[in-house]
C-alpha cells in the first residue's frame, strides 16, 4: 500500500491535543508533515516484526523464505533441475518458484507418510510440476494366466473387438486393453517401454484449456448455411475438456479431471458431463426450438457425429457436434433465424496472445495537459455496455478530444466494422479488452479502390496500445500524420523536397494476436501468407510487442532522414508463414531499418533489420541478416549456420560444430560429423501453424541443447517462462523417491 494512502500515517498526528492541531492548520501543517516522516519509519519497522512473524509460516511467508523452511525438513532440491538464484529479478524469482515449490515443501511431511501409494504420485506431480496427470500401473494391463482360485475379471483378457470405448481409447492413458510384456525401461533415454510388472507410468498434461465464453460462431457458408465452426477462425479446433477437481486425495484421475481433447464416444455416451452451462462447450441460437439469447439449446437436442466431410444430415430440432474437429451443424431445411453463439475450450501452451486467463492491465499513467494532470477516459464496449460497436467509442472519443483514453472491451464477441484511428500530438489511446476476455476484430474488404486495414495515424509525441486482442482479416497499419511540405524554388529551378519532422512516438501490442496470413482455413494452412501483419510506414516510433502472436512485419522508413526504429520483441511469435519469407524486413530493401532486441521469443521466417541491439534466449528458425554486425549480440539463441550476425555466445549449433572440431581431426569425418551435429540440434516443433493447440511448442525429440540451452538451462524460445525442463526433472526425482522398491516410474507426456 501507498504510505499517502496509509491509514496509519497520521497516527501520530492524531494522538497530540487539538489546540496543537490548529496551530499546525494555521501554519499549514509543518508538524504534520514531520510525525509523518516518523510514522512512516514506524510502520516500516511494525510491518517488518510482522512480516519475520508470518515467515514462520509456509503458507504466509516470502519466496525467499521457502528453502530456508525446507531445509527445516530434511527437503532436498534436484540438482539436475538447477541452483535456486540469489538474484533478485522477476525471472530469478519466478526460476525459485519451480525450483523449490511451496505446495511441494508444504506437504512434504504428509508425503513421506503417504510413500507407495498410487495417487501420492498424482499429488507430488500436481504439486512439483503444476501439471495435471493421470497415474497408471501397467501390470494390471498385462496379457497373462490368471489363478482360478484368485480371478480378476477385469484383468487379462483378451481384445474385446464389440468394446468401442476399450478400443477408442487403446494405448492412451485411459486405455483398458491388455498388451503383451514390453522388456524395455519406461525411463529409458532411448525409447521407453510400459508394459510390464514393475512399470508405472505417470501421464501428463502440458496444454492448459483456454476457455472462449459467449463468442460468435463462424459459420462455414463454403460448406453450407448450416455448417459451423466453434472456432471464429474457421479451422478445426479439437475442443477440450474443462477439468474437474478431485475432492478425494486418493482417488486416481479419470478422464474428466484433466484436459484431455474430447473423444468422440466418450461425448457420446457422457454427453452430460461435457455440454452444459458451466462445463466444456455450449451453444446458444437465437431463434431455435428450445433456445435463446439467455438460453442455450438442451442437452437433448445435441447429437455427437462426425463431421469430417460435412457429409452428416442432422435430424430436425437437433443440433450435431463433432469435438474432435470443433464443428457443429443444423439440419439444412432449419437453420437458426439470427446468430450463434458458443462457449468452449481450447488447448495452448501459456498465456500468450490474447484469452480469458488473468493478465495484468496497465492503465496509462496520468498526464500533464494545460497546465493540468488528466486522468484517463474510459469509453467501455460491449454486448452488455451502453456502447455496442467500436465505431460508436471512436466517434465519442473524437468529440471528445481526450488526451489520455482507453476504449475496453467487456465482451469476447467479434466486431466487424472498419477502423480508422488518428493521434493528435501527446495523446495516449489504449484498445484493449477487458482483464478475462477475448474479443475479436475481423476487418473484411469494405472499400474497393482503398486497402482496407486498421489503419493508425500517429503523430508526434503519441502512443497506441492494442492489448487482449485478435485481430483477423487484414494488417495493422501505422502511418505518421505528419506530411512533408516542399519549398519551391526559383523560377525554372525544381522545386526541393522537404522531409518530414518525424514524430516520436509509441507502438505497443500486449497480449494480441494478428493472425499470420491475416486469416486461416480449415487445416490451419495461411489464406493470405504473403502478406505482412503489422506495416509501418515514416513513423518514429518504439514498437514493443509482449506476449504476442504477430505475422510479417514490414517496417518502411527513410534510411537518410530518420534513424532506425527500435523494436523490442519479448515471450512472444513472430511468424511469417514460410522460411523463404520475412519475419521483418522492407520491401524493395536488403534489411528493415530497425535496431532489434529479442528476448525468450520464436521467430519462423528470415529476419533483416539494421542492427540487433540484443538476442537471448531466442530461436531463430531461418535467416538472420544484420547490417551493422558491430552493434550488439546474440547468446543463447539458436542461429542457423552462415547467418550475418553480432558476435555470438553460447549459442547453437556454434557450440556443437565447435565441441565436433575439438573432438574429431579426421576432415572427412569432421565435415559429416559437423553437419550431424547440425541437423540434430534444429529446433523441433510439435506444431508451427498458428490454430494449432500444439503451435510454437518445442518437440519432444527436439535436442537437449535446445530444451535447456537458455541462460536459466530453460528452453530456448517462446515457452522459456514455463521452465518445463526444471518441471520435468523435478517430477522424475521425486517419482524416483517415493516410489516403492522394485517398482519403476516415468514421466509420459499426453500433450
Amino acid at each position: 500500500m501507498n504510505d499517502a494512502m496509509d491509514p496509519r500515517i497520521d497516527r501520530l498526528y492524531k494522538l497530540l491535543p487539538a489546540i496543537y492541531r490548529m496551530r499546525d492548520a494555521e501554519r499549514k501543517y509543518p508538524l504534520q508533515a514531520l510525525l509523518r516522516v516518523i510514522s512512516e519509519q514506524v510502520n516500516v519497522v511494525e510491518d517488518d516484526i510482522s512480516q519475520l512473524y508470518e515467515n514462520w509460516f509456509i503458507e504466509t511467508c516470502q519466496d525467499w523464505t521457502v528453502p530456508y523452511i525446507a531445509d527445516l525438513i530434511g527437503y532436498r532440491p534436484v540438482a539436475d533441475a538447477g541452483s535456486p538464484s540469489d538474484l533478485a529479478t522477476a525471472g530469478a524469482e519466478a526460476l525459485n518458484r519451480v525450483l523449490v515449490p511451496r505446495r511441494e515443501v508444504a506437504n512434504t511431511i504428509r508425503y513421506r507418510r503417504r510413500k507407495g501409494t498410487l495417487a501420492l504420485l498424482e499429488l507430488l506431480a500436481q504439486d512439483v510440476a503444476a501439471w495435471p496427470v493421470r497415474a497408471v500401473e501397467f501390470f494390471k494391463l498385462l496379457g497373462w494366466t490368471q489363478n482360478v482360485n484368485h480371478s480378476h475379471p477385469a484383468r487379462a483378457r483378451l481384445v474385446d473387438v464389440r468394446d468401442m470405448e476399450a478400443l477408442d481409447s487403446i494405448d492412451g492413458a485411459f486405455g483398458r486393453t491388455t498388451h503383451t510384456v514390453d522388456v524395455r525401461r519406461i525411463d529409458s533415454h532411448r525409447t521407453g517401454g510400459r508394459y510390464n510388472i514393475p512399470m508405472v507410468g505417470v501421464f501428463v498434461w502440458r496444454l492448459k484449456p483456454y476457455s472462449i465464453t459467449e463468442a460468435p460462431a463462424y459459420c462455414a457458408e463454403s460448406a453450407g448455411p448450416h455448417c459451423y465452426t466453434f472456432s471464429v477462425l474457421g479451422q478445426d479446433a479439437p475442443l477440450c475438456n474443462l477439468p474437474q477437481t478431485e475432492t478425494d486425495a486418493s482417488h486416481i484421475a479419470e478422464e474428466m479431471n484433466v484436459p484431455a481433447p474430447i473423444r468422440r464416444l466418450a461425448f457420446d455416451r457422457h454427453k452430460d458431463r461435457f455440454y452444459g452451462a458451466g462445463k466444456s462447450l455450449t451453444i446458444w441460437a437465437e431463434g431455435w426450438p428450445g433456445s435463446g439469447s439467455r438460453q442455450p439449446a438442451s442437452s437433448s437436442a445435441i447429437i455427437p457425429a462426425d463431421l469430417s466431410d460435412w457429409q452428416y444430415t442432422t435430424p430436425r430440432d437437433h443440433i450435431a457436434v463433432d469435438p474432435v474437429l470443433g464443428r457443429f451443424a443444423f439440419p439444412p431445411g432449419q437453420l437458426p433465424r439470427k446468430g450463434v453463439r458458443v462457449t468452449y475450450h481450447h488447448a495452448f501452451s501459456d498465456d500468450m496472445g490474447g484469452g480469458e486467463y488473468s493478465r495484468p492491465i496497465l492503465d496509462p499513467s496520468p498526464r500533464e495537459r494545460n497546465g493540468e494532470e488528466e486522468e484517463p477516459r474510459f469509453y467501455r464496449v460491449g454486448r452488455r455496455e451502453k456502447l455496442h460497436r467500436l465505431g460508436d467509442a471512436l466517434d465519442l472519443w473524437k468529440r471528445d478530444q481526450p488526451g489520455n483514453a482507453v476504449i475496453e472491451i467487456t465482451d469476447s464477441g467479434v466486431y466487424v466494422e472498419p477502423l480508422y484511428i488518428e493521434l493528435g500530438e501527446n495523446q495516449v489511446l489504449q484498445l484493449r479488452a477487458a482483464n478475462r476476455t477475448r474479443p475479436s476484430i475481423r476487418l473484411l474488404d469494405w472499400q474497393t479502390d482503398l486497402p482496407d486495414a486498421l489503419s493508425i495515424s500517429m503523430s508526434r509525441g503519441s502512443s497506441m496500445t492494442i492489448d487482449g486482442l485478435l485481430i483477423i482479416g487484414r494488417a495493422a497499419h501505422f502511418t505518421n500524420r505528419e506530411t512533408p511540405s516542399t519549398v519551391d524554388g526559383t523560377e525554372g529551378a525544381s522545386a526541393t523536397i522537404v522531409p518530414a519532422r518525424v514524430c516520436e512516438s509509441d507502438i505497443v501490442i500486449r497480449h494480441s494476436t494478428l493472425v499470420p496470413g491475416w486469416a486461416i482455413d480449415s487445416d490451419c494452412e495461411p489464406k493470405r501468407p504473403a502478406e505482412p501483419s503489422l506495416e509501418i510506414y515514416g513513423v518514429r516510433a518504439r514498437l514493443m510487442i509482449e506476449h504476442s502472436i504477430i505475422g510479417s512485419i514490414q517496417i518502411h522508413q527513410n534510411e537518410v532522414t530518420d534513424d532506425p526504429v527500435p523494436v523490442t520483441v519479448t515471450d512472444s511469435i513472430l511468424d511469417a508463414t514460410a522460411a523463404d519469407r520475412e519475419a521483418i524486413g522492407s520491401p524493395g530493401y536488403a534489411v528493415a531499418h530497425a535496431t532489434m532486441t529479442v528476448r525468450r521469443s520464436t521467430v519462423f521466417g528470415i529476419v533483416g533489420v539494421h542492427a540487433m541491439e540484443l538476442a537471448e534466449d531466442s530461436i531463430f528458425m531461418d535467416c538472420v541478416h544484420v547490417a551493422r554486425r558491430q552493434i550488439g549480440c546474440m547468446r543463447f539463441c539458436y542461429v542457423p549456420a552462415g547467418c550475418r550476425t553480432p558476435r555470438r555466445y553460447r549459442c547453437q549449433p556454434d557450440m556443437v560444430v565447435e565441441a565436433v572440431r575439438e573432438e574429431i581431426k579426421d576432415p572427412a569425418k569432421k565435415t559429416a560429423a559437423i553437419a550431424c551435429e547440425k541437423l540434430r540440434v534444429t529446433p523441433q516443433f510439435t506444431a508451427r501453424r498458428y490454430g494449432l493447440p500444439g503451435y510454437g511448442q518445442l518437440g519432444l525429440l527436439c535436442a537437449i541443447e535446445i530444451r535447456r540451452g537458455a541462460e536459466s538451462t530453460s528452453e530456448m524460445g517462446a515457452f522459456h517462462n514455463l521452465y518445463q525442463p526444471q518441471r520435468e526433472a523435478n517430477l522424475a526425482f521425486r517419482l524416483d523417491e517415493y516410489t516403492p522398491a522394485g517398482m519403476e516410474a516415468g514421466v509420459i507426456f499426453a500433450s
